[in-house]
């Protein structure tokens, strides 16, 4: 399956982008949301892309040699300051996209190891030249580890048995392959959700552990405002409650301003908050959920920094 830029119309308006503007699409990927930004960009605007996905960056590179109004950075976007110095942009941001989790291409491929859907090395790193891999990880995570890692970053109900299966299995032989695990958790799991393989929250908790992306997500997020100039925007695109959950809290106590104990005089200056909610968080059109079924669960939250 091709890559498919979600929600790419609605992101690009909500960015509200100028054409001198200084811009971050903190998940290049295949640059599909980049080329949109960069077709409303003029000649003095700047755009940088980050990604850990080295595949992504030579994609990235290939479009900064045609174009000089983009560069590309390798990184994660939770080092959003210190990938920012690197490319020279002291400047403050007139907007900042996220397009969390991972993409088509990287669970296309198998031998990245992020899908069941064929079998592969059970990798899951994004960046596959650092950390260790979810094959290493199971290896020598014990079991109540495994466990919670299952039940808080997969919301899997059936974590404690799957975890148990892991190590009784890991005793025997490694599990090294996507198939193995997928088959494993088949076994292990007692009852299947409609329409869902059952491995699909493991594999997504492993992934999540694996490349550190919550807490990528809120160190990035921890950076952002100060980063962003009067009326910059925020947009985060987010695929499960995991993602959404903290962006959405994020902004509604960044809206809010500081907690100040009961009884304190305080002018209205002093608590407002430094960032406004624009509208309601936006989800793909029936159109784009016919032709990108990826998109499905796709949600959409934007905010704008507040003077």
């Amino acid at each position: 399956m091709s890559h498919k830029p979600v929600l790419l119309e609605e992101t690009v308006s909500a960015l509200l982008v100028q054409p001198d503007g200084i811009y971050v699409d903190g998940t290049f990927g295949r640059g599909g949301h980049s080329r949109a930004i960069l077709s409303r960009l003029g000649a003095s605007g700047r755009l940088l892309g980050l990604d850990r996905d080295p595949e992504a960056v030579a994609v990235g590179q290939a479009l900064a040699a045609e174009d000089s109004r983009f560069s590309i950075h390798r990184g994660s976007f939770g080092d959003l300051g210190r990938l920012l110095a690197e490319a020279g942009l002291e400047s403050r941001l007139n907007g900042l996209l996220l397009d969390l989790g991972v993409s088509s291409p990287q669970l296309d491929q198998p031998e990245r190891g992020f899908s069941f859907m064929a079998d592969g090395p059970l990798d899951m790193r994004m960046d596959p030249d650092s950390g260790e891999s979810a094959a290493q990880w199971l290896a020598r995570a014990d079991q109540s580890e495994i466990a919670t890692v299952l039940r808080e970053f997969g919301e899997e109900r059936f974590a404690n048995r799957i975890a148990r299966a892991i190590v009784e299995t890991r005793v025997q032989s490694p599990i090294r392959s996507t198939a193995q695990l997928a088959e494993l958790v088949a076994r292990a799991v007692p009852r299947r959700e409609p329409g869902k393989h059952p491995a699909t929250r493991t594999f997504q908790a492993l992934r999540i552990q694996v490349n550190g992306e919550l807490e990528a997500l809120h160190d990035c997020l921890d950076q952002v405002v100060d980063r962003l100039a009067i009326g910059g925007r925020l947009v985060v695109i987010s695929f499960h409650s995991l993602e959404d959950r903290p962006v959405k809290r994020f902004i509604r106590r960044e809206s809010k301003g500081p907690e100040l104990p009961k009884g304190v005089p305080a002018r209205a200056v002093d608590v407002q908050g430094r960032l406004r909610p624009i509208g309601k968080s936006v989800r793909p059109s029936a159109a784009e959920e016919t032709q990108n079924p990826r998109a499905r669960s796709a949600i959409m939250r934007v905010a704008e920094r507040l003077p």
